[in-house]
């Protein structure tokens, strides 16, 4: 059993004072149609909280969780001392993960490969597989290692078929009539 010393007292959200020109820029987000929904709302947050509203009185109006409200209340007041611009205080901040393991230069010397003949690089097939495509990569230390299916994931996303690739780079040459 946890024992709360003290009295009970609400947490009093964190207090937000917007000079002219940040009230201006952030009403300009909140209004402007163009303006990605997620910045509009945190826009939105960051005004109604300057305007002196509770936590859960912006939560209750903007339909969002209080959790949310929390968070660039909290996220605004960190940044006022920093010289960023409002958009940059609104933007998501940068996540860790793992590095990128191919590079766009990569990526796109797979499409050119995969756009061109396999006989070019001595393989005796008529188009190319994923599984082909990935082997002549690493031939050609373009990338240390590949999966087919990553290569694959590519054709697919580019919507890049290498089995077509001959008819629509030398379409048949149709005699004129």
């Amino acid at each position: 059993m946890t024992r709360l010393t003290g009295p009970l007292m609400p947490c009093q959200p964190l207090t937000i004072t917007l000079s002219d020109t940040d009230q201006q820029v952030l009403e300009k987000l909140a209004n402007r149609r163009s303006t990605s929904q997620q910045i509009a709302q945190r826009a939105r947050i960051v005004l109604q909280a300057a305007l002196g509203q509770n936590n859960a009185e912006i939560a209750r109006m903007l339909d969002i969780s209080i959790k949310m409200v929390r968070q660039w209340r909290r996220r605004w007041v960190e940044t006022s001392e920093q010289s960023v611009t409002v958009m940059e205080r609104l933007q998501d901040s940068s996540r860790s993960g793992a590095p990128l393991k191919f590079t766009l230069e990569q990526q796109v010397e797979c499409m050119a490969m995969a756009c061109r003949d396999p006989m070019e690089y001595g393989r005796p097939i008529s188009h190319w597989s994923a599984h082909e495509l990935a082997s002549e990569l690493i031939k050609q230390g373009i990338m240390e290692q590949i999966s087919p299916r990553q290569v694959g994931r590519w054709l697919a996303e580019a919507e890049l078929k290498p089995h077509q690739s001959r008819y629509w780079l030398f379409p048949p040459v149709r005699p004129r009539v």
